[in-house]
């Protein structure tokens, strides 16, 4: 398949407008929420049982799925979501203004939460690395590691 190609027709591929929902998995709820809510100021979307959906910069939502409450499809009003499920630790990055370093690494401090490594990128941008509480390597990005950020 070409990059042109939108599955063997002459029509042009549409196109993606971004990430909107990025889901990992945790064995405690109420634990995920104590890190990604009182430690990184997330705000709460929906609260259940099954998940917990945050949103992040009012951008994105972050999606902490209870491991093992997902395996099987779930029906809705509106149709069947899919089942799906992970295991291991998981990575993603959070992007964070240039001048806002100094302040996460205080916060953090305050916090309890140990910087597991920083990132120096060729580009000019810097990454602090964290683990969340189940293991998952939490990345706080400024702009300058990507050509597109």
């Amino acid at each position: 398949m070409s990059g042109d190609d939108a599955g063997g027709t002459d029509a042009p591929r549409p196109t993606l407008d971004g990430v909107i929902e990025t889901g990992v998995y945790v064995d405690d709820l109420d634990r995920a929420r104590a890190f990604y809510v009182d430690v990184l100021g997330m705000a709460v979307l929906l609260d259940t049982p099954r998940l917990l959906a945050l949103s992040v910069g009012g951008r994105s939502v972050l999606l902490l799925f209870a491991r093992g409450a997902t395996s099987e499809s779930l029906p809705t009003p509106g149709g069947m979501v899919p089942g799906h499920g992970a295991s291991g630790v998981q990575h993603f990055a959070f992007a964070v203004g240039a001048t806002s370093l100094d302040g996460w690494r205080a916060h953090l401090a305050a916090r309890g939460v140990a910087i597991e490594s920083e990132v120096r990128w060729p580009r000019g941008g810097t990454s602090l690395y964290v683990r969340d509480p189940d293991g998952h390597s939490v990345e706080l990005m400024t702009p300058g590691l990507w050509a597109i950020y």
